[in-house]
């Protein structure tokens, strides 16, 4: 697959947004998918928000392998990351989320009462790569409608906030980042989840991919959901076999591999191969390494 490119004429204005709105929040909230930790965390967001206070979500933790879930929750408490792992769907996470940012502006707030100033609503930016539930988690801090709160005197003009559970507000801003792909790997499981849009690549090759990678990680998963005995000698072999078990055959026998693409990612991003996590904490050296 050709190396993937990420609109790098966004990048500089997005650096820009959020640098420009930092000095306006108390608490940086950072979505990432907690199936692939790594690949859904832009590189370059610790040195943008520079020591600012900040919350790590892990989102989509129903599609996460609890095992897996487990060892990133020993990876960041040993780290001393403060980090929440949720289903902005359901809603789960939701409360302890909402004390988290509470206790990471608990110096901020502690100091601005010591000077006289007024008790507000803690003011929070949330950010993260498209396709991490983004929009989800802030529908469920909002409730069904985001209310506006409006120009805030003393406040650079035009800057929106609106209303979330718990004495919060968040900035209205895109808060869009950029995953790094200048690792294929990376790049590959952020297309498995469905965080690069499907158009944009061939929907068969990312199939083919991602059963090489389900083969090595999860292979009982991929037998069972598809009801194989055994895997093919090579991903194109299992991605054949898959297809003639679920009827995806065109005139004389060939497979249709467009078709079994399509159901092959659509049962990987729905959970219906199984819960399954693709990068662990020790991907990290390997990444790091590259």
């Amino acid at each position: 697959m050709e190396n993937i490119n990420w609109f790098p004429g966004h990048m500089k204005k997005t650096r820009d947004l959020l640098r420009d709105n930092l000095k306006l929040i108390d608490v940086v909230i950072e979505i990432l998918d907690s199936r692939i930790p790594i690949s859904s965390k832009n590189p370059e967001i610790d040195k943008i928000i520079d020591g600012k206070a900040k919350v790590v979500v892990l989102n989509k933790l129903d599609l996460s392998d609890p095992a897996k879930t487990d060892q990133w929750k020993k990876h960041f408490k040993d780290n001393g990351i403060r980090a929440i792992f949720l289903d902005s769907i359901k809603g789960v996470g939701i409360e302890a989320l909402i004390s988290e940012c509470r206790l990471a502006a608990s110096e901020k707030m502690s100091h601005l009462a010591s000077r006289g100033r007024n008790e507000r609503a803690i003011r929070v930016m949330i950010v993260g790569i498209p396709n991490v539930g983004k929009s989800s988690l802030i529908n469920k801090l909002s409730g069904k409608k985001s209310a506006k709160v409006g120009n805030r005197p003393g406040v650079t003009r035009g800057k929106q906030w609106v209303k979330l559970k718990g004495d919060l507000e968040m900035l209205d801003t895109p808060g869009i980042l950029w995953p790094k792909f200048e690792d294929q790997s990376v790049a590959l499981n952020l297309a498995f989840t469905g965080a690069i849009k499907d158009e944009i690549l061939d929907s068969e090759t990312v199939a083919l991919r991602l059963i090489e990678k389900l083969s090595l990680i999860e292979p009982e998963k991929l037998k069972t959901r598809f009801a194989l005995e055994e895997l093919g000698e090579t991903p194109l072999e299992t991605m054949d076999a898959i297809g003639r078990k679920r009827g995806c055959i065109i005139s004389k026998s060939e497979i249709d591999y467009e078709r079994v693409a399509g159901i092959i990612l659509h049962e990987f991003r729905s959970a219906k191969i199984g819960r399954i996590t693709l990068e662990t904490p020790d991907d990290l050296q390997t990444i790091e390494k590259d």
